[in-house]
């Protein structure tokens, strides 16, 4: 009886210890996505400080600034320039805008004459035509302007959210690259003695091939735009100098940036005339056989040493893992894991 009774007072604590457990990781979990956000804007910060840090540096030893001045000296050249931009990009934006919604109309009618829609709406007993006029109607109905404005509310929502978050980077990444030196030191004194200089040597490894890494991708971002830039400008293709931000954007998302960007202004081309698409087209199948073939190998080459596949299965893993930002940092992380595995784990084996 007193067996019996034992093992149902244990089968008991361990219920209770099993639900508590439960409980904990579902709290667990609950305030991981609710700081999600938080855990976001740090790791891209620190991402930010690590990749300017070689700026930094050469800024700080070649020309023999403070650390402060030099790190104040990156981060205003930085906001000027990006400054410009959007100084020089809203008013075209807002004004295009305008004409877009005043345009949109003619231009949905101007769709419906082309022969691949009207060959289309042949096929598909005049749907195709219908679902144009309907858009065209729905354009011009005032009663339905209050629900597109609440559209542009949300949108204006949305943006004052990103310039939130990206004035909270901003800041972290400040902190990260002033107090860069005191946190690795910070960080090394938790390990071990007998094994702090390795891990040392390896940090320092890793936060430089991930600081040449950015450095990289920006200047392969920068070719892009600006080549791509001087072709719609040549091509006549409107809203070039916005396009060609755009594409800087996307192009420093690895694999699909690119290709995003490319489709992109061909689409806008299109607007112009078929040819001129035509001729987009074209010209981003060859540069990007050159980026692929040619930039990128002289340049990534010297920052991480990361086979062709695993950048794929990285960049993908990270895309679809946490989206943007794990696209942008698997290469990186990728090339850190096969230098712990090269220089810990591949010579203990070794010694074995």
């Amino acid at each position: 009886m007193d067996n019996k009774g034992t093992r149902i007072s244990n089968a008991f604590q361990l219920g209770l210890l099993g639900g508590l457990g439960v409980l904990t990781a579902v709290a667990l979990g609950n305030a991981f996505l609710t700081l999600a956000n938080i855990v976001t804007y740090v790791a891209l910060a620190l991402f930010i400080a690590l990749g300017l840090e070689p700026i930094v540096s050469f800024i700080e030893t070649k020309l023999k600034f403070k650390r402060p001045l030099a790190i104040l000296t990156v981060v205003g050249t930085l906001l000027i320039v990006l400054g410009t931009l959007i100084w020089s990009i809203l008013p075209m934006v807002i004004e295009q805008t305008g004409h877009f919604i005043e345009s949109a109309p003619a231009l949905l009618g101007s769709v419906q004459q082309l022969d691949v829609v009207v060959s289309l709406d042949n096929q598909f007993g005049g749907s195709v035509s219908k679902a144009i006029e309907d858009a065209a109607l729905y354009l011009t109905d005032s009663s339905n302007w209050p629900t597109l404005v609440g559209g542009v509310v949300q949108v204006g929502l949305s943006v004052f959210n990103g310039f939130f978050g990206a004035l909270i980077v901003l800041t972290l990444s400040l902190y990260f690259m002033s107090s860069l030196s005191r946190l690795k030191t910070w960080i090394y004194s938790l390990v071990p003695a007998s094994k702090r200089d390795t891990f040392a040597n390896l940090s320092e490894q890793i936060a430089g091939s991930v600081g040449r890494y950015v450095m990289g991708q920006v200047t392969i971002a920068l070719i892009n735009a600006t080549l791509g830039f001087t072709m719609m400008s040549i091509l006549g293709i409107e809203f070039s100098l916005v396009l060609a931000c755009i594409t800087f954007g996307l192009a420093l998302i690895p694999l699909v940036g690119s290709i995003s960007g490319a489709t992109i202004v061909v689409i806008v081309a299109l607007t112009t005339s078929p040819n001129v698409a035509l001729i987009a087209a074209i010209y981003y199948l060859v540069y990007m056989q050159i980026e692929a073939y040619v930039l990128s190998p002289r340049i990534m080459n010297q920052a991480v040493a990361v086979p062709g596949a695993v950048v794929v299965v990285a960049a993908l893993a990270g895309g679809a893992l946490l989206g943007i930002l794990g696209a942008l940092v698997a290469i990186p992380v990728a090339a850190s894991i096969m230098l712990i595995i090269r220089q810990v784990w591949v010579p203990r084996q070794t010694s074995r």
